[in-house]
C-alpha cells in the first residue's frame, strides 16, 4: 500500500509539472482519475487545525471571514531523515525551512492571484512538504462555506464557494474528508450536509 501511495503522490507531482490540474476541461485529466482527499469545512470550522495537526507544523494562514481562498493542493513526503523543508510549485527551485515564510507565501501568493481582495480563485497553490514525521498524502484544502458575502465580496460568493467544492468532491476517486467544529451540532454542518448530497451513501 506505501508504495502505491507513493505511486500516486508522484503522478500527481508529474501531473502538477505538466500543467494537469483536473480544472474543468472536455477531456478526462489524469489527475482526476486519481484517488484524493478534500477537506472540506465551513468558515472558521477548524480546516487548519486539523491540516496542521496532520503536518506536525503551523503553517496555514489564519484569521476571520475567508481566509483560504484558493484551493490548496497539499503533498505531504515522508522522508526518512533530514531537516524537515517546503517547496511550492510556483517556486520549484526555493526550499523553505521556516513554516512561518511558508504561511507568508501562501498568503502572498493568493493575493497575486486575487489582488488584495476578498475575492475567491479556483487556480490551486501546490505545495510540498517534506519531512520524516508525516506520511505520504496528497490532501486538497477547499474555500470555507460560507452563508453570506461580507463586504468587498460579490453577493454571488456564496455560491462561487459551493460549486468549487462541488468541483472537486464530486469526483469519483475524491475521499472527502467533512471537518465539523465539536461545539457545533452535525445536524446543521454544513460540510456533512454538501457531503451528504454528493455521496449519500457515505
Amino acid at each position: 500500500m506505501e508504495n502505491l501511495i507513493s505511486l500516486v503522490n508522484r503522478i500527481q507531482r508529474a501531473c502538477t509539472a505538466l500543467g494537469d490540474n483536473g480544472e474543468e476541461s472536455s477531456l478526462p485529466t489524469l489527475w482526476d482519475a486519481l484517488p484524493s482527499i478534500a477537506v472540506v469545512g465551513g468558515q472558521s470550522s477548524g480546516k487548519s487545525s486539523v491540516l496542521e495537526s496532520v503536518v506536525g507544523k503551523d503553517f496555514l494562514p489564519r484569521g476571520s471571514g475567508i481566509v483560504t481562498r484558493r484551493p490548496l493542493v497539499l503533498q505531504l513526503h515522508r522522508m526518512s531523515e533530514g531537516r524537515e523543508y517546503a517547496e511550492f510549485g510556483h517556486l520549484p527551485k526555493k526550499r523553505f525551512t521556516d513554516f512561518a515564510a511558508v504561511r507568508q507565501e501562501i498568503a502572498d501568493e493568493t493575493d497575486r492571484e486575487t489582488g488584495r481582495t476578498k475575492q475567491i480563485s479556483s487556480v490551486p497553490i501546490y505545495l510540498s512538504i517534506y519531512s520524516p514525521n508525516v506520511v505520504d498524502l496528497t490532501l486538497i484544502d477547499l474555500p470555507g462555506l460560507t452563508k453570506v458575502a461580507v463586504e468587498g465580496q460579490p453577493d454571488s460568493i456564496v455560491m462561487e464557494i459551493e460549486n468549487m467544492v462541488r468541483s472537486y468532491i464530486e469526483k469519483p476517486n475524491c475521499i472527502i474528508l467533512a471537518i465539523s467544529p465539536a461545539n457545533q451540532d452535525l445536524a446543521t454542518s454544513d460540510a456533512i450536509k454538501i457531503s451528504r448530497e454528493v455521496d449519500p451513501k457515505g
